[in-house]
Formats: C-alpha cells, sequence, structure tokens
C-alpha cells in the first residue's frame, strides 16, 4: 500500500565529504593558546612570578604580559601543543588566576 511518501536516498557531494569543519582541525597536538585575564586580586608581582613559573618566560616579558593584561583586559601567555597549554595554565591558576585555552 502507498501512503503517498516516498522514500529517497540523501545524495551525498564527494568533495563535501572531505571538507573539514573548524572543531576537526583541531587536535590534541594543533598549536593552542592561553589567554589570562585580568583581576582586581593579584598584584603585578603575584601575576609577574606565576608567570615565571609556569612559561619559564623572561622576568621583563612576563612584566611585559602583566601590563598588557591589566590594560587591555587579557593576553596571550603562551602557545604551544594542548597538553602544554594545560600545565601553563593549570599553573596559573594555582594562585587563583583565570585562563582560558583556545585555538
Amino acid at each position: 500500500m502507498n501512503s503517498g511518501w516516498e522514500t529517497y536516498s540523501p545524495v551525498v557531494d564527494e568533495q563535501t565529504k572531505t571538507e573539514k569543519s573548524p572543531s576537526d582541525s583541531t587536535t590534541l597536538d594543533s598549536p593552542m593558546r592561553v589567554i589570562l585575564f585580568n583581576d582586581d586580586i593579584h598584584t603585578f608581582d603575584e601575576v609577574i612570578a606565576q608567570l615565571i613559573k609556569a612559561t619559564g618566560c623572561t622576568s621583563s616579558k612576563a612584566e611585559a604580559l602583566a601590563w598588557e593584561v591589566h590594560t587591555t583586559g587579557k593576553a596571550v601567555c603562551y602557545e604551544g601543543e594542548l597538553s602544554e597549554c594545560l600545565r601553563v595554565s593549570g599553573v596559573l591558576e594555582e594562585i587563583g588566576l583565570h585562563t582560558q585555552i583556545e585555538p
């Protein structure tokens, strides 16, 4: 018995099958970055010391990053593989700093 509904098979465009979506390109080893956000709780010295501890950067680089965070509200403080970004973020958050990891 025909219900009036026909069954169709979807047509798949072969070109579309091979295209990557933005989320497909983010893997565990893709370059990522740690964003550090400003707050009104931590002193410059605390932030500078934690940046040095987390990233191994020089004190002058840490000071420049702390100033950028203070004046713009956030700064990229580290770029690398996701596993390293997670480590850096964890060290920064040890003292309650706020971070975000993004591609």
